[in-house]
């Protein structure tokens, strides 16, 4: 039976499932939606602006990518549901509903027990956190609040998640700080390949645009300084000093293969590997070597078939610090050897800033839609190369046309945590089914 699937091009070579993309939501500073933040990277906007949530009066810095405005009943939560929950349970929600909207996805008609969930968050509810801390200190342990708990935790974006759609397969809440989004895709990608489920809502949430956040990332040294939001955030540029904060999540719907085309799904591009490794170097800084690094975007392109010499573009971490962009462009050199330097790299991080634990999701959407729609968008903010990130920056506009068998998404996280996603473009084949690759208005 494997073999005869195999002849049909719904597994692997190794027996596995293949596993697709059918839908995409987002929140971020760009707006709420998927086509927002499309958009806002296309273009190579920012989205960085002053910080409005709360005075920054003795901070030194002034500036993070927020979603501003955001009021989650105008999408689809009521006043109820809005007040038990915490802004990255929130964002997961919201960005969550457009992905199952867009996906197709129908509970009723589904065995609830082989749909998973694997959401997480890098910190979670630290807004809750500083009120129960306050409430504490100031009036007495009677005034925290009784929600305290299952407001703040990070996993209750994943079970709150498995409540709103019924789903009752695995229930995860990976943390690997800025890596969590991606592992948490990964993760899931292999629980469909062997078997273990068919469908999984994936992705990363993160509220931490907030005073104590801000406070300990600027005392870290970790964070731009810069009073200037288009010279802020500056991935891989000379003048980068630090990363902006930003916040927002990132929601996918992946399946199998055949389950989505046995239900007619719309598919928008395959997760062809992943790759997951750490560096066992150092609290923050990433090893400079880069060989765990190098080595985890390898075996995503080795699971999917896939050489070196196959990638399209590398949709980078990219944070515009100093220590992160050298040793993730020495990685991509040690990948590919001298080819990195005309390999297209881009970074999101100069639009959305740093979404810690949404960062890998938000970006493996947009690596997702550059493979289907044959587009790499720019890195916002980039201007002057620097000699110790030899690589080929997109800047000023996005390169449109360009056809690719593979791209890759970086995720590096505190810790050591590297991640990788494979990406490429789903091609139907009329054997399989009836199916098209496409791209989100």
């Amino acid at each position: 039976m494997i073999e005869a699937i195999e002849d049909l091009g719904l597994r692997r070579a190794d027996g596995t499932r293949r596993v697709v993309v059918t839908g995409t939501g987002a929140v971020s500073s760009a707006g709420v939606g998927v086509g927002a933040l499309w958009d806002a990277v296309c273009a190579g906007h920012t989205c960085i602006a002053p910080i409005s949530s709360f005075d920054t009066e003795g901070y030194e810095v002034s500036l993070a990518a927020e979603v501003r405005g955001f009021d989650a009943t105008e999408h689809g939560l009521s006043k109820k549901e809005a007040r038990r929950m915490d802004r990255f349970v929130q964002y997961a929600m919201v960005a969550s509903d457009e992905a199952i909207a867009q996906s197709g996805l129908d509970m009723e008609a589904e065995d609830p027990y082989r749909v998973a969930v694997v959401f997480g968050t890098g910190i979670g509810g630290i807004d809750e956190l500083e009120c129960g801390f306050k409430a504490l200190f100031e009036k007495g342990p009677k005034r925290v609040s009784p929600l305290f708990i299952p407001t703040m935790i990070g996993n209750i974006a994943a079970g709150g998640l498995a409540i709103r759609y019924g789903m009752k397969g695995a229930c995860l809440d990976i943390v690997t700080a800025c890596a969590t989004g991606t592992n948490c895709i990964g993760h899931a990608v292999r629980d469909i390949r062997h078997g273990y489920a068919d469908v999984a809502l994936v992705g990363g949430t993160e509220e931490a645009v907030n005073p104590l956040c801000i406070a300990g990332f600027s005392n870290l040294g970790a964070l731009s300084k810069s009073s200037d939001p288009r010279a802020a955030s500056l991935p891989f540029d000379a003048r980068r000093s630090g990363f902006v904060a930003g916040e927002g999540a990132g929601a996918l719907v992946i399946e199998s293969l055949e389950h989505a085309l046995s239900r007619g799904a719309t598919i928008i591009a395959e997760i062809a590997g992943y790759g997951c490794t750490g560096d066992a170097y150092h609290m923050t800084a990433p090893d400079p070597d880069s060989d765990a690094i190098e080595r985890a975007m390898r075996m995503a392109l080795a699971e999917g078939g896939f050489s070196p010499e196959d990638l399209g573009h590398l949709n980078a971490h990219g944070t515009g610090t100093l220590a992160n962009d050298s040793t993730e462009a020495r990685a991509l050199a040690g990948l590919c050897g001298d080819a990195a330097r005309n390999i297209p790299v881009t970074s999101i991080k100069g639009t959305v800033g740093h979404t810690l634990g949404a960062a890998g999701a938000l970006e493996a959407i947009v690596c997702a839609l550059s493979v289907a729609r044959c587009t790499v968008p720019p890195t916002a903010g980039y201007s002057q190369p620097d000699p110790d990130c030899p690589v080929s920056v997109v800047a000023g506009s996005a390169i449109t046309g360009l056809k690719q068998k593979v791209a890759l998404s970086n995720s590096l996280g505190f810790g050591g945590h590297n991640a990788c996603l494979a990406f490429s473009p789903y091609e139907a084949n009329e054997e399989v089914g009836h199916a098209r690759r496409i791209g989100i208005d």
